[in-house]
């Protein structure tokens, strides 16, 4: 399978999502996006068009008990537990997952899962 085919079936995925989910100030969109070496998480109230909290395993927190490479499943939970406590600063306990239209499975539903045992409720 070609490399952009799949990228392609990614995007098309993605915009079905986000037909259905938007963020609100009550419940803002945790959108996450995956690189082969790096997971970026953002919270965002669509209403207003404003990033309310962000974070990335580049950050300055998270690179340093990352360590290593920031694209497998330990970072991923690193990076869930980081964006809940992130929240937990803003205010913000209740939120809408995107998954930007990749598969819920390994980095994705680790970064999930982490998200929720930190506090965030989906």
């Amino acid at each position: 399978m070609s490399k952009w085919i799949k990228i392609k079936g990614r995007i098309r995925r993605h915009k079905r999502i986000r037909n259905k989910i938007s963020g609100t100030k009550e419940r803002p969109r945790l959108s996450v996006h995956r690189s082969i070496l790096h997971l970026y998480a953002q919270v965002v109230d669509d209403s207003t068009g404003k990033t309310l909290a962000q974070v990335s395993t580049m950050s300055a927190g998270v690179k340093e008990t990352v360590k290593t490479s920031g694209g497998n499943v330990k970072s991923a939970v690193i990076l869930g537990t980081a964006i809940a406590e992130q929240c937990k600063k803003e205010g913000i306990n209740k939120v809408v997952f995107d998954r930007s239209g990749y598969l819920y499975h390994g980095r994705i539903k680790a970064f999930a899962d982490a998200a929720r045992k930190g506090g965030l409720i989906f």
